[in-house]
């Protein structure tokens, strides 16, 4: 739509384009008419200016529409009846009463309005003949008929418009409400990984910190002197694990060990609880064939801890088979099978451990299994999908068996490829 600048400069070039018309190329007969017509056009853009420019946009004042009916009214049935080719001014009036009507009955009110007084003006201004009556009938009736066509037709643009404006206004809102979502989901993923960090990290090694502590106090009250010594040696060695890991975290890096070799990384994992427990740890890690990226490494590695850590803390288990896989196309599979006391997994875990395992497995594409049976130990598979993961490896690890250890069996090293169902 059009601002009020905008109407200036068309009220003034139309108005001036129809004087000077009116003057040079169509006068009237005689020169009285052409003043009543001048003034017509004069009265018109009076109208206009005190008047209706200030309703061109909201607010307008009630007032405003039918006072400039009435001028526009006046200023086109004078100028029709004093010369035929004022019947031009009809092209400022029908449009600015559309705009300061603001609305579809006002619109097409005033067009009839304006129309009627065209007709009654082109009619008596010289005379009420029929060709005269005649002449003002035709061009009041097309004229009328080409501004309430016309007219509907912005209008129901700049429905169209506002339409569009208000969808628009609507869908930035929205935008806004999914971006603080999004932001909100972002933090809370956020939490839950350092929630997980923390637990993987330095609450297991501050744990364990209690529990040699615990060691090496009792050694001492018993005058174990050499044994309390080492103990509080390997406290030493946790405390400073610890502070490497908070460190770490302080980073936003994992606190996992640094070899560019994800084998050597987990010997040195399970290195770390054969020291601190007493649990016998087979690990088989000849399946390493490939390369990880960086994360797979992290989520195997943690999830390795918290099931060994697990198993130190509640399995009571003589016995724990460690086995690790990597194929040539980044797949790759962490068993962790305890003969220990085992547990109903469908009693569920108040735990955070398993938990925080299952969340860290599902944000990498994996999948979790936990088989256990109170009294023959637990199994915990691990897998994580490769770039080239076939559908037949797919079906072969979601048929295959998990692999337990009963009271008392031997350790095994060569335990099956695929492990426990995926």
């Amino acid at each position: 739509m059009l601002t009020r600048r905008g109407w200036d400069a068309i009220v003034s070039i139309v108005s001036a384009v129809i004087a000077i018309a009116l003057v040079f190329l169509f006068p009237p007969a005689g020169t009285a008419r052409t003043v009543i017509a001048l003034g017509a056009i004069g009265l018109f853009v009076l109208g206009y200016a005190l008047i209706g420019r200030d309703a061109i946009e909201p607010p307008r004042a009630a007032w405003r529409y039918p006072a400039f009916l009435s001028v526009a009214a006046v200023a086109a049935g004078v100028g029709a009846g004093a010369a035929p080719f004022m019947a031009m001014l009809q092209t400022l009036a029908y449009p600015l009463v559309w705009v300061i009507g603001d609305s579809r009955r006002r619109g097409v009110g005033g067009s009839a309005v304006i129309a009627a007084s065209v007709f009654v003006g082109a009619s008596f201004g010289y005379g009420p003949t029929v060709d005269s009556l005649l002449a003002g009938g035709t061009t009041a009736v097309f004229s009328l008929s080409f501004a309430i066509a016309i007219g509907l037709w912005i209008a129901r643009i700049a429905e169209y418009g506002e339409e569009r404006e208000r969808l628009l206004a609507e869908l930035t809102a929205a935008q806004s409400e999914v971006e603080a979502l999004s932001r909100e989901r972002g933090a809370s993923a956020e939490r839950e990984r350092l929630a997980r960090d923390i637990h993987d990290t330095l609450a297991q090694t501050l744990a364990g910190l209690v529990i040699f502590a615990e060691r090496a106090g009792r050694q001492s009250r018993e005058g174990q002197t050499d044994a309390a010594a080492a103990t509080i040696a390997t406290v030493e060695q946790v405390a400073r694990d610890a502070l490497a890991e908070s460190r770490a975290l302080v980073a936003r890096t994992a606190a996992v060990p640094g070899e560019p070799a994800f084998g050597a990384a987990v010997e040195r994992l399970v290195a770390r609880f054969r020291e601190h427990g007493t649990t016998r740890i087979a690990l088989d890690a000849d399946a390493v064939a490939g390369e990880l990226d960086r994360e797979a490494q992290v989520v195997l590695l943690r999830c390795l801890q918290e099931a060994l850590s697990n198993v130190t803390k509640h399995a009571a288990a003589a016995n724990v088979a460690v086995r690790v896989e990597v194929g040539a196309d980044g797949a790759a599979a962490l068993l962790v099978s305890d003969d220990g006391r085992g547990f109903d997994p469908s009693q569920g875990s108040t735990g955070f451990g398993l938990e925080g395992m299952s969340g860290r497995v599902a944000l990498a594409g994996g999948t979790l299994d936990v088989s256990s049976t109170p009294g023959r130990g637990t199994t915990v598979t691990v897998r994580l999908p490769g770039s080239t993961e076939s559908g037949a490896d797919a079906a072969e690890a979601a048929t295959a068996g998990p692999v337990a250890l009963a009271p008392g069996q031997p350790v095994a090293t060569d335990l099956p490829t695929k492990g426990a169902p995926a």
